[in-house]
């Protein structure tokens, strides 16, 4: 069945004249527009909040169960979301969970970060240099401690470990510290 341009437009017509037409808008209903309004309010202040919170770069360490004694000399390395951190000094930068490939021996793919390794081998030797002139035994086994947020991407993690185990640094044992579980108490 076909039809011709005339009888088309005729068929339009009389279909958009049996459709009724909408009620004028004689008000507005404010209450919830203001429910809206309230829920932006709400939503951009938290998301203020959680911002700030990120700028500021603290680590939130995941639970753990078992509590171990930390050793008397241990070198710390933190791992925030803007950066990396050895006793108290931004080595490099961390940016969206990755350091820069510039940064990297090998650019994106390469896991070494030589900064990090130098910086660590500077400081095991001024570390163990202060132990002999103490006359105090220097470890065996060269430890680092490794703090990260439990955000923290696991190849950024391996990229701080692989950097620190280089022979120019030594490090052989590494001890990854988390937050101590809080048991739960049951009423």
């Amino acid at each position: 069945m076909s039809f011709s341009a005339r009888e088309a437009r005729n068929l339009i017509r009389k279909e958009v004249k049996r459709v009724p037409e909408g009620e004028e808008i004689r008000h507005l209903n404010i209450t919830a527009m203001m429910d809206m309004m309230s829920i932006l309010l709400v939503t951009f202040i938290f998301q203020a909040s959680v911002t700030t919170e990120l700028q500021v770069g603290e680590v939130e360490l995941p639970q753990s169960l078992i509590e171990e004694p930390m050793p008397e000399t241990r070198t710390s390395v933190v791992i925030t979301r803007n950066g990396i951190v050895v006793e108290g000094k931004t080595i490099v930068a961390v940016r969206d969970g990755d350091v820069d490939p510039s940064n990297k021996e090998g650019g994106a793919l390469g896991m070494k970060i030589p900064a990090l390794t130098n910086f660590l081998a500077r400081l095991r030797a001024t570390e163990e240099a202060a132990l002999r002139a103490r006359n105090k035994e220097v470890p065996e086994i060269p430890e680092v401690m490794i703090l990260a947020d439990r955000h923290t991407p696991y190849r950024l993690l391996l990229e701080v470990m692989y950097s620190a185990k280089q022979k120019e640094a030594g490090y052989k044992r590494f001890r990854l510290v988390v937050q101590k579980h809080a048991p739960i108490v049951r009423k």
